[in-house]
């Protein structure tokens, strides 16, 4: 059902020469576009220009790459389906309301037709053409509307059914998107759960480290060794206050 409805929205937007362009671009990857035109059997300008009338709905997307050896970009394509069912619906509405809107006609106003040459007029223009043909000069004759409003009455319901269908595949997409959304989203938190797991093993390793360093010892007031110079000097004094005086020799008269 749902590539029937993409269908339907290809070929009011691009002809009906781009129906299967749905099926090919109803994937999760990006498909390229010589693949696309390959399938198609189209020429790459042909495929292009389906493509770019589509894209100005923003019913699909694209992304590009360039060729490293050539130095032209080549573009990858990919239908955006919630969008494509989303305008498919609008269209549907409008529809609806045209249908109503000439029932609502039918059911309150006269109209007239020349079965001669199978014209309809309505009451105003009737009256103006004094309810004679200008093509045979026929009389008119009213019609029965009977007939009308039930064919009318059958398409409305139709669409209606056809409205209710997109709406139970919209909400299905959505919920899509919505576990798409998760699923990403839990990946994001698990890549930010190791990163933080990581940082706080490499603060361990770091603290470890850094507590398996000896501490510098404090030396004590009476362990400081003072510098070599001055030991030199109490060295010296001490030897020169160990040395016995020497006596002057008196000399004898």
């Amino acid at each position: 059902m749902l590539k029937k409805f993409l269908g339907e929205v290809m070929i009011v937007v691009a002809g009906k020469q781009a129906e299967n362009i749905a099926v090919l671009l109803n994937d999760k990857k990006y498909i390229n576009e010589f693949i696309i035109a390959k399938k198609m059997e189209l020429t790459i300008n042909q495929t292009r220009n389906i493509l770019y009338k589509i894209s100005d709905h923003g019913l699909i997307s694209f992304i590009r790459k360039k060729d490293k050896k050539k130095g032209w970009y080549t573009y990858f394509w990919k239908i955006e389906t919630l969008k494509s069912l989303e305008f498919l619906r609008n269209i549907l509405f409008k529809k609806i309301d045209q249908l109503t809107h000439q029932i609502k006609s039918r059911e309150t106003k006269r109209f007239y037709v020349c079965e001669r040459c199978n014209i309809e007029f309505n009451e105003e223009n009737a009256l103006l053409h004094n309810f004679t043909c200008n093509e045979c000069g026929g009389i008119f004759t009213m019609k029965d509307n009977t007939k009308i409003l039930r064919e009318l009455n059958r398409n409305l319901d139709k669409l209606k059914r056809e409205l209710k269908l997109v709406d139970e595949e919209i909400e299905s997409e959505r919920k899509k998107i919505e576990k798409q959304k998760l699923i990403k989203l839990k990946k994001e938190e698990k890549i930010k759960a190791i990163e933080k797991a990581k940082k706080k093993l490499a603060n361990k390793t770091s603290k470890k480290k850094v507590s398996k360093q000896k501490p510098k010892k404090i030396l004590k007031k009476k362990e400081i060794k003072k510098p070599k110079k001055k030991l030199a000097n109490k060295t010296s004094k001490k030897k020169v206050s160990k040395q016995k005086p020497k006596l002057k020799k008196v000399k004898k008269t």
